[in-house]
C-alpha cells in the first residue's frame, strides 16, 4: 500500500494564504455590492425628492392664479442688466400702442426704479416693438400679459433681475396697474414680461412677495377692453392667448 505523502509546511503555507485571499476577495466583493446597493437607493430617493419638488412646484402655478407667467427660469448675463440709475429717480411718460391702440402710461422710476430702467432700456432699445401680447386672463385675475418675444410665456431679453419693487400691501392691483411678470416664488427672475391690469382685482402674493408694479396706464384702457379683451381667450377659455392676436406696436417712453 502507498503511503500518502506528508503535506509539507510550505504547502500548508500556500494553502492559508489562498484561502485568506479567497476569505478577502468575498469581504470586498461584499462591501462593493453593498455600496452600489446604497448609491442605487440614494438616486432613487434623489429622483423621488426631485420629483416631488417638481410636482409640487407645477401644482402651486397651475392652481394659483397669483402667478401671472409660467416663465421657467432661464440662464442670465447679470452684466446685461440695466443700471437703476437709468430711471432717473423720476417719472417718466409715454405711450404703450398695442394693435395700433395707444395707451397712455406713467412710469414711476422713484419707487421700481431697477424695473423701470430695464423697461426704459428695452422699450428705447425697440426690444418690444412687434411682440406678442401673448396672455389674457379673464376670471379670478384680469390682465393681459406682454413682453415675451417667443409668445408663449418662456422668452425673456436674456437677463433676470431683482428683487421685488412697489408691490401693494394689500395685494390689490387697481385697473390701469402696469407691473411686472414673474415665475412663481421667485422674486429674482424679472426680465422683459410685464401685464396690464384691466379690471381691479386682488392678486395674492407668494413667498416672493407681490409684484413690481412699475407704472399704469392713464388714457386709453376702455379701447383696449373693447377691441380685445372684450373678444375673449382662445377656445372659451379663461386663460390663454387672446382671440384677437395682439402685438405692441410701439413703446415710447420720455
Amino acid at each position: 500500500m502507498a503511503t500518502p505523502k506528508k503535506t509539507s509546511k510550505i504547502d500548508r503555507v500556500s494553502r492559508d494564504r489562498v484561502r485568506a485571499y479567497e476569505a478577502r476577495q468575498q469581504v470586498h466583493s461584499h462591501i462593493i455590492a453593498r455600496r452600489r446597493r446604497d448609491n442605487l437607493i440614494a438616486a432613487v430617493a434623489v429622483i423621488v425628492v426631485t420629483g416631488l419638488t417638481v410636482g409640487a412646484q407645477l401644482l402651486h402655478v397651475a392652481t394659483n392664479p397669483a402667478n401671472p407667467t409660467p416663465t421657467p427660469t432661464s440662464l442670465a448675463d447679470s452684466a446685461k442688466i440695466p443700471d437703476p440709475a437709468l430711471a432717473a429717480n423720476r417719472m417718466w411718460s409715454g405711450s404703450l400702442t398695442l394693435n395700433d391702440v395707444p395707451l397712455q402710461v406713467e412710469l414711476d422710476g422713484i419707487k421700481a426704479p431697477q424695473a423701470v430702467a430695464s423697461t426704459i432700456s428695452l422699450a428705447s432699445s425697440g426690444f418690444y416693438n412687434n411682440v406678442p401680447c401673448h396672455r389674457l386672463t379673464t376670471a379670478g385675475i384680469f390682465v393681459l400679459q406682454c413682453g415675451d418675444p417667443q409668445g408663449d410665456g418662456s422668452g425673456g431679453p436674456g437677463y433676470e433681475y431683482g428683487p421685488v419693487e412697489n408691490a401693494p400691501a394689500d395685494d390689490l392691483y387697481p385697473a390701469g396697474t402696469i407691473a411686472m411678470a414673474r415665475q412663481s416664488g421667485n422674486g429674482s427672475s424679472m426680465g422683459s414680461q410685464f401685464f396690464i391690469v384691466y379690471a381691479d382685482c386682488s392678486i395674492p402674493s407668494d413667498v416672493a412677495g407681490g409684484y413690481s408694479v412699475i407704472g399704469r396706464v392713464t388714457e386709453g384702457l376702455d379701447q383696449l377692453q373693447k377691441q380685445v379683451v372684450d373678444a375673449g381667450v382662445q377656445n372659451g377659455s379663461n386663460d390663454g392667448k387672446p382671440v384677437v392676436d395682439v402685438r405692441i406696436t410701439n413703446f415710447i417712453l420720455q
